[in-house]
């Protein structure tokens, strides 16, 4: 099982009503489209939702999970207690084979936020297959402490995919094989799939 953090509130609410149905689109709980989605064509309804399902799959795969929280981070959109984090999603108008993804943290200073990314981008585009798209471009939203910085490291592994194929001599494009990945915290070996046990960290 996910361990608490020590800074939850041992009095709040875990229960499944929590957490917005995975075919739901809620945009309340989610966080607006920033400057990266920005004049492009962002996702709604149905759209986003299925992609979001798809996402939920590609990081269960791929094992990006919330290491505060102990959830796919796919989950995090559906998260009522934290309204403006999670990711928003958009077509590139100039190339609609590519999707652009903007990733709001929980908090400004969230320590996970570089990890969280990166280890996204890598599982999108290392199981290209599961989506269809040729290149998903991930950036953190400005709200971000450090955004610039991890947003200059996300443009450099997007250049080396681009260029070579892979990113860290991991694939970006693979036949679905499930590698170890860096950027992204692998599941507790307890952990029923995406199970959202975890405790607001602040």
């Amino acid at each position: 099982m996910p361990f608490p953090s020590p800074f939850s509130n041992p009095d709040e609410s875990e229960g499944e009503s929590t957490f917005d149905e995975w075919d739901a689109f809620v945009p309340e709980h989610l966080p607006e489209p920033g400057p990266f989605l920005a004049g492009h064509d962002v996702l709604t309804g149905g759209a986003h939702v299925a992609f979001r399902a798809t996402t939920r799959e590609v990081f269960e795969a791929r094992g990006v999970y919330d290491a505060t929280f102990g959830y796919n981070l796919a989950r995090l959109d559906l998260d009522s207690r934290h309204p403006d984090a999670g990711y928003r999603y958009a077509v590139d108008r100039d190339d609609p084979s590519v999707l652009r993804a903007e990733f709001t943290p929980t908090t400004a200073f969230c320590p996970q936020g570089d990890a969280l990314a990166k280890g996204s981008f890598r599982a999108w585009n290392g199981l290209a297959d599961e989506h269809g798209y040729d290149l998903v471009r991930v950036r953190v939203a400005p709200s971000h402490d450090e955004s610039e910085r991890i947003n200059a490291a996300l443009a450099r592994l997007e250049d080396a995919c681009r260029d070579t194929g892979e990113v860290d001599n991991d694939p970006c494009r693979d036949t679905g094989e499930v590698g170890n990945d860096p950027g992204a915290r692998s599941r507790p070996d307890d952990a029923e799939g995406d199970g959202g046990g975890g405790a607001t960290p602040f």
